[in-house]
């Protein structure tokens, strides 16, 4: 059977429009959809390092200016993986032009460029998605079911930790193409927006809303050369993270983070405890899932391992076959897999902006806490 062609126009050539890149590439390939991208544009002002990379990666043609990208009716979706501190221009005209709209986490600089963006959107009434594609980790998938089964029971606590440690050195420059994470200007915060919006996107997926939160912040080095001036500049970014939250529902969360733990370079971990059991997830060994059941009779209790590479585990049926793991790079997979077939059914697929928009939300009252010194309400 033919497929409906969808047209994509990616907006950035870094690490992530690699990552989506390999995703439009090979998401026909395992999954049966009624639709199929054609990598039909790819959009960066470096006009060299664009040509260079959509050649490479099959993209058909390329554009310097993504306003031209929007004018094209050859274009439907316009995908975004630019650095912060563009989004919400691109995000609010893609839209008004009535393009389906992707976007790379964070969402925005903050939760008012944010609510700009959903109200584009929805005024549109175009589809989209924000890519927190750690909600498509067959093991964290798998915990929500886990969850939403009612296994571990009513959820008490929640605790979350995503460590690295690349930037440590004194040396390391902010700023420009590659670092531009460490330029407070343009990608709006450290840590909290980077990583924690991922963990705070997996809490809230997994155990509901959260009511108000109260946070510590620091900033280790407080000058680094900039790359492009090359003069020394403030660092205003965080470089580690803490807070404790009140979820909606009455559990309590610790969430932490840095860059500054050697020795972990994607430590992405979560714990649930419930009255009846608990689950706890680390990235790097995102093929496991830990369980623990204590209904179980009191001579066989323990943590349980489970493999996640079974058919009847998410997604795993499309991959391989059981005891072969999958990689970070089939999480991309996956989340294009659902958004495609929520195009096809009509089922608008999670999380889109306005859940997005959530997370920003807490990353903000995270942040306002740190300077505070304050539990901060949690506004959605």
């Amino acid at each position: 059977m033919s497929k409906k062609k969808l047209n994509i126009g990616l907006v950035g050539c870094g690490f992530m429009g690699r990552t989506h890149s390999n995703a439009y590439l090979k998401v026909n390939k395992f999954f049966d959809l009624e639709y199929q991208p054609v990598m039909r544009c790819l959009c960066d002002l470096n006009e060299e390092k664009g040509k260079a990379f959509a050649e490479n990666w099959g993209w058909e043609t390329m554009e310097t200016d993504w306003r031209k990208l929007l004018e094209r009716d050859d274009i439907d979706v316009i995908d975004i993986v630019t650095p912060n501190n563009t989004h919400r221009d691109i995000v609010v005209a893609a839209a008004e032009a009535g393009k389906i709209v992707l976007c790379e986490k964070p969402m925005a600089i903050n939760a008012q460029q944010g609510q700009e963006m959903v109200d584009a959107i929805e005024k549109a009434g175009v589809p989209n998605m924000v890519w927190y594609n750690y909600r498509r980790v067959p093991a964290i998938t798998l915990a929500k079911q886990l969850i939403d089964e009612g296994r571990i029971g009513k959820v008490f606590h929640y605790r979350a930790k995503y460590l690295q440690d690349w930037t440590i050195s004194p040396d390391l420059p902010q700023g420009g193409d590659a670092l531009w994470r460490l330029d407070a200007k343009v990608a709006g915060s450290g840590v909290t927006g980077d990583l924690l919006a991922h963990s705070i996107d997996t809490a809230i997926w997994l155990i509901g809303g959260m009511d108000k939160v109260t946070a510590m912040t620091e900033t280790f080095i407080k000058e680094r050369e900039h790359q492009v001036t090359g003069e020394k500049q403030a660092v205003t970014i965080d470089d580690a993270c803490a807070f404790l939250a009140r979820f909606k529902n009455g559990a309590l969360a610790t969430f932490e983070s840095t860059r500054y733990a050697r020795g972990r370079k994607n430590h992405n971990t979560f714990e649930v405890n419930g009255e009846h059991g608990s689950i706890a997830f680390d990235l790097e060994d995102a093929h496991q899932l830990q369980y623990y059941d204590n209904r179980l009779d009191s001579h066989v209790h323990g943590w349980q391992t489970i493999l996640v590479t079974d058919f009847e585990h998410p997604y795993m049926d499309k991959w391989w076959v059981p005891g072969c793991a999958i990689g970070y790079e089939h999480t991309f997979i996956n989340a294009l897999s659902d958004f495609l077939t929520g195009l096809e059914s009509g089922e608008p697929v999670r999380p889109n902006f306005r859940d997005a928009l959530e997370t920003q939300c807490i990353c903000d009252a995270v942040l306002k806490s740190a300077k505070t010194e304050a539990w901060e309400s949690v506004g959605v």
